[in-house]
């Protein structure tokens, strides 16, 4: 019997669906290593027709916000996506605090002709509402990365626009568990499932949720075409990591809480930046030199990049951007002991 969303704690959907379900099967679907298929069954090619574990992990997370969902390969390979289905001459408009991958393929784009860019402060709505009535592609990010700040997703999902442009929202930090934006007006939503997702660091993937059914048609044609497919062993760990999300996020998020608060109470620490939901935190300490030796004397909390794992990961964003201020440390909080992550934190600000 099939299961609807409708009626189930995102929890339980989340755990619960899109496993096999006949007598005998196996409670989860298995690897298939094989790129292609004998004639006369449903699936032919593995570029075009997804296996068992793909059409489970789409189902799975688009079931959250009742949508269809698109897998790829990567984060990126989704952003990229979306952006392909623009027309020569688009305009579009994104966060000016954004994750760096995005403002490179639109700073690309733009360099190339493809299209013309605005960038706006995320939490300036009304300069979003204006645009959102001339762009072709308004791609939101909330909260930023690594700024952490909240857009008014909603006031912009619903203001004026054109019949055929695009509000897509990128999701990832705060999950389906957290923020639906196809509620509040969005085309569609990509997520990196690397991320939260996944929640292991040991995989890359990117999905896209859109209750039009024919966009979601429009963007698997163009992922066949530019083979940014994902991969077996990359989707069953998806799939796998996807069922802990709800466990994993609300532990990580009563551990970010408790951090942020004091981190703000810390003689070292400028800034402390904390959504009120979620598992990411930044700060700023002095300047980037002190950021660097903060990150590498940690023991507990792993210098690297990345976020959304079980484990605590931390890095200076300014080796990355130059927008951002210099000494601006970026947490993802993961779900070891709190009071172990404190006293890992605590230590190295304290030297």
């Amino acid at each position: 019997m099939s299961l609807d969303p409708h009626d189930l704690d995102p929890a339980t959907w989340l755990i619960a669906a899109g496993r096999p379900e006949g007598p005998g099967d196996a409670l989860n679907h298995p690897i298939i290593a094989t790129s292609t298929f004998e004639h006369g069954g449903q699936r032919v090619y593995s570029r075009g027709e997804a296996t068992e574990a793909w059409e489970a992990l789409e189902l799975v997370v688009g079931g959250l916000e009742r949508a269809h969902g698109v897998a790829y390969a990567s984060g990126m390979a989704a952003v990229s996506a979306v952006f392909d289905q623009l027309s020569v001459g688009a305009t579009v408009v994104i966060p000016d605090d954004c994750y760096h991958g995005v403002s490179q393929v639109a700073a690309t784009g733009e360099k190339l002709g493809r299209w013309a860019v605005t960038s706006l402060p995320m939490d300036d709505t009304a300069r979003w509402v204006e645009a959102r009535a001339t762009a072709d592609l308004v791609w939101a990010e909330s909260p930023t990365n690594p700024m952490l700040i909240v857009g008014d997703l909603e006031a912009i999902g619903r203001a004026p626009h054109r019949p055929h442009a695009r509000f897509v929202v990128d999701n990832t930090f705060a999950t389906a568990l957290r923020q639906q934006p196809l509620d509040l007006g969005a085309d569609a939503v990509m997520q990196s499932s690397t991320k939260f997702i996944g929640g292991h660091s040991d995989l890359l993937g990117g999905i896209v949720t859109t209750r039009d059914a024919a966009y979601a048609d429009t963007l698997r044609s163009a992922r066949t075409l530019a083979g940014s497919v994902p991969g077996t062993l990359e989707t069953f760990l998806a799939l796998r990591g996807v069922r802990t999300l709800a466990m994993r996020l609300a532990t990580a998020e009563a551990s970010a809480a408790t951090i942020a608060a004091r981190l703000a109470e810390h003689v070292a620490v400028d800034v402390v930046r904390y959504p009120g939901f979620g598992a990411m935190v930044s700060f700023d300490v002095a300047d980037a030199e002190t950021a660097d030796r903060v990150c590498q004397s940690l023991r507990v909390i792993r210098h690297a990049t990345s976020l959304g794992g079980v484990e605590s990961l931390i890095e200076r964003r300014s080796r990355y951007s130059d927008t951002v201020p210099p000494g601006l440390v970026r947490l993802s909080v993961g779900c070891e002991g709190t009071e172990d992550l404190w006293a890992d934190l605590a230590r190295a600000l304290d030297q």
